[in-house]
């Protein structure tokens, strides 16, 4: 037997638990030495199984300096879980769940499932956020800008609610990601953020934007938009006219 035979009897057994304790060890710590962080990734993604999609999933966890070799990394622990295939969903989705960033965990998502289960995938971990106060409301901003690129009417309604939320960027995402369906069925939740909003940023997020839809406004909401939008803004023949006033 050659050496060439040796390695790819190696290269082929199954890791132990103990092999990929070790390998997650490496990769979860930011302290890790490059090439022994880097050599575990590899190792990691070519095992194509769920426990080490598990381990590149921490990956994700932290930030490094140079972010071109931060990024080079993730994209490689992204790689190595979409190689594990559907069966490492189950693992994401809980990832998901208590992670303080989605970004490359959508990532992969994006390259485990189909368009339309895409969404389904979103809107579900959506549905673990509620409106009220969050340390951290990234994901829910990550999220919703993931879902504004597949904007459906379903998204519109499951995005609805976070036209209210606590955190003033989350709601200036979610009046982009409800505004991309480009439904005028959106306008009384629109008209009714509007009249709640303090952020002047918002307001005219949701002003400007009704301008450019030039959708018409019943009459009984006609009231409600007048007394929410800033200075700038006024309604002619139904519909929203004006830009933002700086004076």
């Amino acid at each position: 037997m050659g050496l060439f035979d040796l390695f790819k009897k190696s290269e082929s057994r199954k890791p132990s638990e103990k092999e990929i304790a070790r390998l997650t060890k490496v990769v979860s710590n930011k302290l890790s030495q490059d090439l022994d962080r880097q050599d575990a990734l590899h190792r990691l993604v070519a095992m194509a199984s769920v426990d080490a999609a598990r381990a590149l999933l921490k990956r994700f966890d932290w930030t490094l300096n140079p972010t071109i070799t931060d990024q080079e990394e993730k994209a490689l622990a992204v790689t190595g879980i979409i190689a594990a295939g559907l069966d490492v969903m189950p693992a994401i989705r809980g990832y998901c769940k208590r992670a303080e960033s989605l970004t490359w965990a959508i990532r992969a998502i994006r390259g485990l499932v189909a368009e339309d289960d895409l969404v389904d995938e979103l809107l579900c971990l959506l549905d673990e956020f509620d409106t009220d106060y969050t340390r951290n409301p990234e994901p829910k901003v990550q999220l919703l800008k993931a879902l504004a690129e597949s904007a459906t009417d379903e998204v519109r309604i499951a995005t609805e609610p976070f036209l209210t939320d606590i955190n003033e960027e989350v709601r200036f995402t979610a009046v982009d990601t409800v505004l991309a369906a480009a439904q005028s069925a959106a306008l009384p939740s629109l008209i009714d953020a509007l009249k709640r909003e303090e952020s002047l940023r918002v307001k005219n997020r949701i002003s400007c934007a009704l301008v450019d839809a030039q959708w018409e406004v019943a009459g009984e909401l006609q009231a409600e938009l007048s007394n929410g939008t800033p200075p700038g803004f006024r309604i002619e023949a139904g519909r929203l006219v004006g830009a933002p006033s700086f004076d």
